[in-house]
């Protein structure tokens, strides 16, 4: 637990300055287990993280944790049916490890087969916390570290190229407006109608299974 901590404290202060791909993937899993945390919440089914989470740290990080859990909560609204329930849309069992790990990387491998942009890696935040929520109601609150962990390898394996182009993660906050107390996005309502591509990647999964 005390290295989880340290981590996160790790991801938060190295924000300022160029990222390398291992604060990178750090910073990828600490911005996961803050949007898991607060959707779980959401839901009524808390869970305890070990450590504190970044968005209550302060920092660039915080700000970005922010702007990452609005942007998936506004997909889940506009989505629900893609973004509830994903274990049964898959047809998976949540209770064995390599079953979660192996439909979470072949959707992200889907997803992102024609290109990287942040209504994708948005779309894939939303989709792990999604997959949490079904491992937790079924029992299984630990396959919650797993999704973080393969969050962290899609990560490292495919997308720290595009976000060290970009600057890291901060490039997200370009993407909306703050105006008071609510958030507004140029991209977020046109990414959402466009996800057909992930219902594919679902069919896709669902093919290589049988």
């Amino acid at each position: 637990m005390e290295m989880l901590r340290r981590s996160s404290v790790f991801a938060a202060e190295v924000f300022d300055r160029s990222p390398t791909d291992k604060e990178l993937v750090s910073q990828a899993k600490s911005l996961c287990r803050d949007y898991i945390h607060s959707r779980l919440n959401r839901v009524g089914i808390g869970w305890s993280r070990p450590e504190q989470g970044v968005a209550a740290s302060g920092g660039k990080l915080a700000e970005v944790s922010v702007v990452v859990q609005w942007l998936c909560e506004e997909l889940e609204f506009l989505r629900p049916n893609i973004y509830r329930n994903v274990a049964r849309q898959l047809n998976i069992t949540v209770s064995v490890e390599g079953v979660v790990s192996d439909a979470f990387m072949a959707i992200a491998a889907d997803v992102f087969s024609t290109g990287v942009t942040w209504g994708k890696v948005v779309s894939l935040y939303t989709v792990a916390g999604s997959l949490a929520v079904d491992c937790v109601r079924h029992g299984h609150p630990a396959m919650i570290d797993t999704i973080v962990d393969c969050m962290g390898e899609f990560v490292r394996k495919s997308l720290t190229p595009w976000l060290k182009k970009r600057g890291g993660w901060a490039d997200i906050t370009k993407c909306v407006v703050n105006t008071g107390s609510s958030f507004h996005s140029h991209w977020l309502v046109s990414a959402a109608f466009a996800f057909g591509h992930y219902l594919k990647a679902v069919v896709l999964y669902l093919l290589r299974e049988k």
